[in-house]
């Protein structure tokens, strides 16, 4: 039954477990039906909360990434830039300040 599980899991109906709370729900159930010992639960949670981590670090990566492509493409001046220009700006305040 494990094996059932983790290959579910693997084609996606760990989706289905939006959250800790359903996850521990579903596990729990399983093994009132004798189909997963408590420790098989344990290890299957920690299983999918750890995949869930990773999954959504990549994730958050890959909008980062697209996001920072579409501010790139828009030309929308980035923290860095606004920065630079205020430096600029001061520099040019002062210069103007001791004529």
């Amino acid at each position: 039954m494990k094996n059932t599980l983790k290959k579910g899991l693997s084609l996606g109906i760990g989706l289905a477990l939006t959250s800790k709370e359903q996850a521990q729900k579903v596990l729990d159930e399983l093994v009132k039906k004798g189909e997963l010992s408590q420790q098989e639960s344990k290890e299957f949670y920690n299983e999918i909360w750890e995949r869930g981590q990773e999954t959504q670090q990549e994730l958050e990566g890959k909008i980062q990434q697209k996001l920072n492509k579409v501010l790139n493409d828009l030309n929308v001046a980035t923290k860095e830039d606004i920065s630079e220009l205020e430096k600029r700006l001061e520099q040019l305040e002062n210069q103007n300040n001791n004529q």
